[in-house]
């Protein structure tokens, strides 16, 4: 069994929702109870409603208390709203103990099924989790083994061939070195994304950020490993923000320019552009490389390519993981990522939203 802890503020919240919850359906029943005595004088539907009412409270609250407390309160707003003499309470009516107990078996054995079905959920959602982190694990072995042996090949071949090798030589090997250590620095900081948003179940820290800013951050990070390929942004007219972890989504789009690159093989420019959708901000990063081979487009984003596949690889670099780390950033920031080729093979189109209520950004200005 496995149980989902809660700070302090998340148990208030949810014990707030399971009141409400509670309240509001005991409520809309006894006022559809009254509003039917108008068009019927018989009373049976009374108890069989709020048997219903007593279903759905103990479906959608968490636990038991509250199946059982509504039990309880529908067998008393029964008695002393619904039966003669009104609003009385009268607990020597015939069969009276019968209905109380028939309404909290209800919702004991609804609110017992109802939490099981959310364990047995959970477990599924663990599972899965830990199904994704093996994955990703066996990915990433895989991709740092390769260059890891290569920089020990070459420095080996630099210390061991000193005197042999020439400059130009030298410099070569040397520069596969620095690309090589590169790459590996942008694994661990995509490790260490995935960790920071995973991480003993963790909220993300989201403030409004300019999204023009983080585009502008992700682009010069990228033109630093990349100055060759031309880089086009496109924005709205007025500033648009939108709440987020302006790191992890630098991130994301460093990642995206840098598959690209890489994989699109051919690409020489690469643009990106911003729109302003109600409730939401929609990115998107087209490129004009060679496009993603549509096998691998419906398992693109779940990190499991294989570095032999040769539309997903260059040899020595997945394009899964990345893209792996990008769909697990923007799914924690409660978004969500597709990716397609254009028409007429110009290369791939990846989008990505992030919702975004904007009263909420003028309450907070």
């Amino acid at each position: 069994m496995i149980e989902r802890k809660q700070n302090p503020e998340q148990k208030g919240r949810t014990i707030l929702r399971n009141i409400l919850i509670t309240v509001g359906i005991m409520g809309a029943a006894t006022i559809v109870c009254l509003a039917l005595q108008h068009f019927s004088e018989a009373d049976t539907h009374v108890p069989l409603l709020f048997v219903l009412a007593v279903v759905i409270v103990a479906r959608f609250t968490e636990g038991y208390v509250y199946g059982i407390l509504s039990a309880m309160a529908a067998v008393v707003l029964v008695n002393y709203v619904f039966t003669y003499p009104y609003f009385e309470l009268n607990f020597s009516i015939t069969g009276y103990p019968l209905t109380f107990v028939v309404m909290l078996a209800t919702a004991v054995m609804v609110s017992a099924l109802t939490t099981q079905i959310k364990w047995q959920e959970q477990i599924r959602l663990e599972v899965e989790k830990e199904k994704t982190r093996a994955n990703l694990l066996r990915a990433v072995s895989h991709d740092i083994r390769t260059p890891l042996t290569s920089i020990q090949a070459s420095a080996s071949g630099i210390l061991d061939n000193y005197d042999a090798l020439g400059r130009q030589e030298k410099v070569e090997l040397l520069e596969g070195i620095r690309d090589e250590s590169r790459w590996l620095i942008r694994m661990v900081e995509n490790l260490l994304s995935i960790t920071r948003i995973n991480g003993d179940r963790a909220q993300l820290q989201t403030t409004w950020e300019v999204v023009e800013e983080v585009v502008g951050g992700a682009v010069g990070k990228f033109q630093k490993q990349f100055a060759q390929i031309e880089v086009e942004t496109s924005m709205p007219e007025e500033v648009v923000m939108a709440p987020m972890d302006g790191i992890l989504v630098e991130q994301v789009l460093v990642n995206l320019m840098e598959n690209s690159a890489i994989h699109g093989k051919t690409t020489t420019k690469i643009r990106i552009s911003v729109q302003k959708l109600p409730e939401r901000v929609l990115f998107c990063v087209e490129d004009n490389g060679k496009g993603i081979d549509p096998a691998i487009l419906p398992i693109i984003f779940e990190g499991q390519l294989s570095t032999g596949d040769h539309a997903a690889s260059d040899g020595k670099r997945s394009m899964g993981i990345g893209l792996s780390v990008c769909m697990s950033i923007i799914q924690a920031h409660q978004g969500d990522m597709k990716a397609e080729n254009m028409a007429a093979h110009r290369g791939a189109r990846i989008q990505f939203w992030l919702p975004c209520q904007e009263e909420n950004w003028m309450e907070e200005a």
